[in-house]
């Protein structure tokens, strides 16, 4: 459990694993530690009723068993159509689907060329032994389905991850992310780690599935941080570089935030980064619980987008992904925070981040989505709509890149599923002057957000198009893992409130 909630808001919360109803998504919302897991609403424990009842029914007509039947293609249908009858009709899936594995099967050849580059998961180093983040641990899948000895790992770490991200998802291309720590071994990955973890398994598959960050920790009056940054420049090569602007995530500590636009503290860095051609520069926004702002209010300055604009008209030639959206964690622990979308048209931090490329006038900012869409889907779908509506109303479709914050959210192919099938209400674009997203599971603009957008940034055009990852030995032990029978284990993995 995440050491920045306090003793109040940790004994109000319970392991996911344990506590959670078995649903193909999420029926309340799960933390990975980074803010208040909300109370499930009334909403979604009718989403439990009714998809209760219509599982019961269903597997026993497939002559399957329940968890059986939630495990499946058929399962995860179910689950959007209960939904639908819940929330109203924001999900695109039909009765049919979640009867007739046949229906399924088209519809996955349908997508099955879909490019999906997940650009935010975690796992947790091996020796990683931080109690309130480790969580319980047990028997983890091996990477080969073939390989039937097993090893016993935390569910955050390696293995499970490889199950998780590749195996139990549709997710071609995944960049490991990490979170830094002023206490040695408490970071989630090393700078280090990520490369290690990174040539692994390129090396193993024979093509580069996996992309990796390198953490900055800018802090004042200590020159070491950019000593760490030269060394990933020559030694680790990342992908791009990933960055709190609040500080370490674990223990925030007052006097160790920054701000993005410091020409003095962060600049230097930003000449770094653009010298060595890694101009790719990622950084947690939002997500802050309110025990911590209300201990230390200047933390709302430092977790908010005040700072992005400046930063990226200084340095144009820089790439900067705000990760989250930059979506204020309080918006997901407000039950009537649709209604107030609704009246205001203002959903709190992402309005002001998609309003940046026009007051700065600047074509260098994007928006990641990971933790944020997937807790509006569950627990607001509207909200969800409207994240999407505004990012890409603001920045463009071509700005707004797929993150799910995996693993600690399990397998992202929920999160999948709910982008894949959800599009804006014709009120809401009418109303906010949305574009819609696409009835097809595959439209453009889900396309671009799915993939497109991240192997642009990260130079895969071509490999994206081309799709080389279909013969390599990850495609091939993917198809023997679901031809043998493979299934999701429908597990999340971070903290949900206790009932």
């Amino acid at each position: 459990m995440s050491i920045w909630l306090s003793k109040e808001d940790q004994a109000k919360t319970a392991p996911a694993h344990e506590a959670q109803f078995e649903s193909p998504i999420p029926t309340q919302i799960v933390s990975n530690g980074e803010y208040n897991p909300a109370p499930q609403t009334r909403q979604q424990r009718q989403v439990e009723e009714v998809l209760g009842a219509r599982a019961d029914e269903a597997a026993k007509r497939a002559g399957m068993e329940r968890r059986e039947f939630l495990r499946s293609s058929l399962g995860m249908a179910a689950a959007f159509l209960a939904m639908n009858e819940v929330y109203g009709p924001l999900f695109q899936v039909n009765a049919a689907e979640a009867a007739d594995f046949d229906i399924c099967t088209e519809r996955s050849r349908g997508i099955a060329n879909q490019f999906i580059f997940d650009v935010q998961t975690h796992f947790l180093h091996d020796e990683y032994a931080f109690e309130p983040m480790l969580g319980t641990r047990f028997a983890g899948h091996s990477w080969c389905s073939s390989v039937t000895a097993t090893k016993e790992f935390s569910l955050y770490k390696f293995e499970n991850y490889l199950q998780e991200v590749f195996l139990d998802s549709d997710t071609d291309i995944a960049l490991l992310s990490g979170a830094p720590s002023e206490t040695k071994g408490r970071e989630a990955l090393s700078n280090r780690e990520m490369a290690e973890a990174r040539e692994i398994i390129n090396r193993h598959v024979g093509s580069k599935r996996l992309y990796s960050h390198a953490m900055v920790m800018p802090k004042y009056g200590d020159t070491k941080w950019l000593d760490d940054v030269d060394e990933a420049i020559e030694v680790h090569k990342p992908d791009s570089w990933k960055g709190y602007t609040i500080g370490d995530p674990l223990t925030y500590t007052p006097g160790n935030s920054w701000r993005m636009d410091d020409e003095k503290l962060v600049y230097p860095f930003y000449e770094k980064a653009l010298n060595a051609g890694i101009k790719t520069i990622c950084i947690h926004k939002g997500l802050v619980p309110f025990e911590v702002g209300l201990r230390n209010p200047e933390i709302w300055e430092t977790a908010s987008v005040v700072d992005v604009g400046k930063a990226a008209k200084d340095w144009p030639d820089l790439n900067f992904v705000i990760y989250h959206a930059g979506l204020h964690a309080g918006v997901t622990e407000t039950k009537d925070a649709a209604k107030r979308f609704g009246k205001s048209g203002y959903l709190p931090w992402v309005t002001d981040l998609a309003e940046i490329p026009g007051r700065f006038g600047v074509s260098n900012v994007y928006a990641e989505i990971g933790t944020s869409f997937g807790s509006c889907a569950i627990a607001h779908p509207q909200l969800a709509c409207a994240l999407l509506g505004i990012l890409v109303k603001g920045m463009g479709a071509d700005h707004v890149l797929w993150g799910t914050d995996s693993v600690f959210y399990g397998s992202p192919q929920w999160q999948i599923e709910a982008l894949r099938r959800l599009d804006i209400p014709e009120e809401m674009q009418i109303t906010h002057g949305f574009t819609p997203l696409g009835a097809a599971p595959d439209s453009p603009i889900k396309n671009q957000i799915f993939g497109l957008n991240a192997a642009r940034l990260y130079g895969l055009e071509d490999a994206a198009k081309l799709r080389p990852f279909d013969s390599d030995t990850a495609a091939a032990i993917r198809a023997d893992y679901r031809a043998s029978g493979g299934e999701r284990s429908n597990l999340r993995y971070g903290f949900v409130h206790r009932a």
